[in-house]
């Protein structure tokens, strides 16, 4: 939307540099030779997926991750060289396409392999990474002989390269380490059966790479949610080797101030009730714009100080009881820092009862993402 002219004051800003910041220092925090995945699904959680990428890659990652086929197609659209991995499963419909635009896909079961070798173009490989799930329950395969049987079908199929290995963590992000190194000693043990170990072999999500044992970084790291400026828990926060930047705020702006009498009502159903005369400001933004109703309560920023939404949320207008009167015009924070006091993402998330990767996923595009460079 860069080139849209957006008439509405709501937005979400996010910090390019932030994102380099982050990457740059994860850099520092590696192994030597080991590459930087960044994890652009979910439109770059909430931030935007081009753009975050383009800073990803110009901070040094050397491979972008997806979750789903369309998302692969978005990112070649404008990245014509780098690799792009899809985490997620595959419809067969799609290995045309992975073939002829090099998209590396998640593989995990022989009987797929078998039906995807008929659709393979005669004059191109795609490239695959091999899933185990050792301990998600979500797709993968789980023991040795699943291992082997799609390692043995992808072999035996020209049009198919094994580049890639790698499993998920359930639990890296806690204190308690017993499901995390079950987790780590099974993927360790179908790796070693293998005949052959694929080129890259990555485990490490944020959690991993920044706190746990540097041997678990292999080849690549997959940087998901650090990336971004945010913890992935507190746990990791207490150990974290390095300075986070959180990249997304969320502002609008004042578009209504009425002074309203002791008694008066606020909103739909009427569930706010001034105590005394004070001042109420309209903001436009609703839960159609992924405030929803449940923020009610939650704090903003307006001339450095806080506010609260009162009522109930509406679709596309929020209100606010503000410490005292404003012009219309004037910046509320929502997400982000304003003079010496800041709103974060865990704030929200904290009050939604959820975790913070969630809370930008769920801004609508309704609201523009605009960019500091």
């Amino acid at each position: 939307m860069e080139n849209h002219i957006n008439y509405r004051p709501t937005k979400a800003v996010i910090d390019l540099q932030a994102i380099k910041h982050n990457i740059i220092s994860l850099r520092k925090h590696l192994q030597p030779n080991v590459q930087i995945i960044a994890v652009v699904k979910a439109n770059a959680y909430g931030h935007g997926d081009v753009k975050v990428a383009r800073a990803a890659i110009e901070a040094g990652a050397t491979m972008l991750a997806v979750a789903t086929p369309d998302e692969a197609v978005h990112m070649r659209a404008h990245f014509k060289e780098i690799d792009i991995l899809v985490l997620g499963a595959i419809p067969l419909s799609f290995i045309g396409y992975a073939a002829e635009e090099n998209i590396s896909l998640t593989v995990f079961s022989s009987e797929w392999v078998e039906q995807a070798k008929f659709l393979l173009p005669n004059s191109k490989q795609v490239k695959v990474h091999l899933k185990i799930d050792s301990g998600m329950g979500r797709i993968g395969v789980t023991t040795k002989d699943e291992l082997l049987d799609v390692y043995e079908a992808l072999s035996n199929t020209t049009g198919f390269m094994i580049d890639g290995i790698f499993t998920h963590f359930a639990t890296a992000d806690e204190e308690d380490t017993l499901y995390f190194d079950k987790q780590v000693y099974i993927f360790k043990e179908l790796l070693e059966s293998l005949p052959t170990k694929p080129r890259l072999v990555h485990v490490a999500n944020t959690a991993t790479a920044l706190v746990k044992d540097s041997s678990l970084q292999f080849d690549a790291v997959r940087y998901g949610i650090s990336m971004y400026g945010l913890l992935p828990s507190a746990y990791v926060g207490e150990q974290l080797p390095f300075s986070l930047k959180p990249a997304f705020s969320l502002e609008t702006e004042l578009v209504h101030v009425k002074e309203l009498k002791a008694g008066q009502s606020v909103g739909y159903g009427a569930t706010f009730t001034t105590q005394k005369d004070c001042y109420v400001g309209t903001i436009p933004i609703g839960y159609a714009d992924g405030m929803i109703r449940k923020l009610s309560g939650q704090e903003v920023l307006v001339n450095g100080k806080r506010a609260q939404i009162i009522g109930r949320i509406c679709m596309d207008q929020s209100m606010i009881l503000l410490p005292e009167a404003y012009n219309i015009g004037e910046r509320v924070v929502l997400i982000g820092r304003q003079f010496d006091d800041e709103i974060t993402l865990d704030d929200w998330a904290t009050k939604l009862e959820t975790i913070n990767y969630e809370v930008p996923c769920v801004i609508t595009s309704r609201v523009p993402r605009l960019y500091k460079e």
